[in-house]
């Protein structure tokens, strides 16, 4: 019987130790898991609080990506800021220069026309008060103006003879007749003339001016024109006059070996087979800074490789682009990656963390750092020769872009890949080929922001006329996109231009290319009035 109880004592104590070590076991798992899950949570955390810093950043923050002096660098600073151009200092020497300033309204008012009107005495004023001998003039006063002349609408009539010869008619059974020449009209039947149609693409192009506004502008000039018939002018212009200019336009374009390239968003309410709501593309293609300047754009339903392709069929050089890959498939080119962006998703990195003090928001002024230094070294470099600067981004840059390299590689391991830092170094990484790429030639620029540049005109634009009713009015807006950005790059007044290009394409043979090439924006034999009062 005690045998029993004792055996039965021992079993209980190791079921009771089995118990125990079970819940120990569990208690254990279950606070792996529950770190493993604070682990996440907290990455998840901070993931969003990064994303909503830079919504709150981008919706009312300053857009401007330049670093404070007293923020960086944070290392090689004696290095850096050294300069062994810099004299020693010596006696303090104080010095004060008047100068009279040029005036700024002196430059402005010089190229404007001048109507004078004068204030004089009458002859009975002309008296002495004092005396009364007569007065002379002793000086002048002037006062200078600005005054608006309202834009007026007139009607002009073209009118040409048709002559006969009299002596004919009496004595002949047949009498020539001859008719007096007569400038082609832009458009055949309608009242529009050049300069109206150039009038109402540069307000809705350059100006960002929608049509329906336009339409209201013109009844303000007692004119009853529909946005309708505004639009239809404009499609003929740029399909039937416009396009001849941009098809020559491409194949200089092409003949080149240094382009930007970059792409943004556009509704296009009527395509076949898409609905309204899909997304369609307006690609820009552009020379580089030495280069003719040339600025085409390009209206296509998608943002596949093969449009690029296409329009860029025959070129062979390097294009200046971003990170998307859709570039990559072009043929018998070099892509050369964008610092700007590189360096903006850096400053976007730092802008996320709320701790500024941060580990992570040191290592993202580090990154901008190495960004920051290239682009001082290319301000350095401004004034060289493309040769010398070649030589020079070898001797400067190259070590900077190798420590950068290593830099890469040993943080990638230490940070988060889906914070913003990591999504930063990993996008240098993957887009290194094309971030050194620049060395290759000195003509070649660190950034890509020619092309951001050259696409903006048109995303302001959108911004005020929202979309594109059919593909045939998004392509006609790419070409008068084209001609008017072209036009500005080449200091050409664009509306002077276009009206330029409406009164004479259409009485020349648009199939000699030699002529065409008269009436490309950076031709000699341009009218002076086509170009900036200052080039003049």
């Amino acid at each position: 019987m005690y045998y029993n109880s004792i055996m039965m004592t021992n079993n209980n104590d190791q079921k009771n130790n089995n118990t125990t070590e079970n819940t120990l076991e569990n208690l254990q798992s279950k606070c792996l898991m529950q770190e493993q899950q604070i682990e996440e949570l907290t990455a998840k955390l901070n993931w969003y609080e990064e994303q909503f810093k830079l919504s709150k950043q981008k919706s009312f923050g300053a857009s401007s990506e330049k670093t404070a002096i007293n923020q960086l660098p944070l290392f090689n600073e004696a290095e850096q800021e050294s300069d062994a151009k810099t004299p020693e200092p010596d006696l303090q020497e104080i010095t004060y220069k008047r100068r009279k300033k040029v005036g700024k309204n002196d430059a402005m008012f010089k190229e404007l026309p001048v109507e004078v009107v004068e204030y004089r005495l009458s002859e009975n004023e002309q008296e002495c008060p004092k005396c009364g001998e007569n007065l002379h003039e002793m000086s002048k006063e002037v006062r200078r103006e600005l005054q608006i002349i309202p834009a007026q609408v007139k009607v002009v009539e073209h009118v040409r003879y048709v002559y006969a010869c009299r002596n004919c008619e009496k004595t002949d059974t047949t009498t020539p007749v001859i008719t007096a020449k007569m400038p082609a009209p832009v458009l055949p039947g309608s009242f529009v003339s050049p300069s109206l149609m150039a009038f109402i693409m540069q307000q809705k192009y350059g100006m960002a001016l929608p049509l329906y506004r336009q339409e209201q502008q013109f009844k303000d000039f007692g004119l009853d024109l529909s946005r309708q018939t505004l639009a239809n002018w404009m499609i003929h212009g740029a399909n039937n006059w416009l396009s001849i200019i941009y098809n020559r336009l491409h194949d200089h374009l092409i003949g080149e070996d240094i382009l930007h390239a970059d792409e943004t968003t556009l509704q296009v309410l009527h395509e076949d087979n898409r609905q309204a709501s899909n997304t369609s593309y307006m690609w820009v293609f552009m020379t580089g800074q030495i280069s003719r300047q040339i600025i085409l754009y390009e209206y296509q339903t998608t943002r596949a490789s093969k449009h690029p392709c296409k329009f860029l069929d025959g070129f062979t050089g390097y294009i200046h682009t971003d990170g998307y890959a859709g570039y990559e498939k072009i043929p018998n080119v070099t892509l050369v990656g964008c610092w700007a962006h590189a360096r903006r998703k850096f400053h976007e990195a730092m802008i996320a963390v709320p701790d500024e003090t941060s580990k992570t928001s040191l290592t993202s002024r580090e990154g901008l750092d190495y960004c920051n230094q290239l682009f001082e070294l290319e301000r350095e470099f401004a004034h060289l020769t493309s040769e010398e600067r070649y030589k020079k981004r070898l001797e400067q840059s190259k070590p900077v872009l190798d420590a950068f390299s290593a830099w890469l590689h040993l943080k990638s391991k230490q940070v988060l890949p889906k914070s913003a830092l990591g999504k930063a170094i990993a996008y240098c990484k993957n887009q290194w080929n094309k971030l050194e790429a620049f060395l290759l030639d000195g003509r070649l620029e660190l950034s890509n922001n020619r092309g951001e540049r050259a696409i903006k005109p048109f995303v302001i634009g959108r911004k005020n006329w929202l979309f594109s009713n059919t593909p045939k009015g998004a392509t006609s807006s790419a070409i008068i996109y084209s001609i008017i950005e072209t036009a500005k790059a080449n200091d050409l007044l664009p509306f002077y231009y276009l009206t330029y290009l409406f009164e004479q394409l259409p009485n020349i043979d648009t199939t000699n290319l030699e002529l065409l090439d008269t009436y490309l924006p950076w031709s000699e034999s341009l009218p002076d009035n086509c170009r900036r009062p200052q080039d003049k």
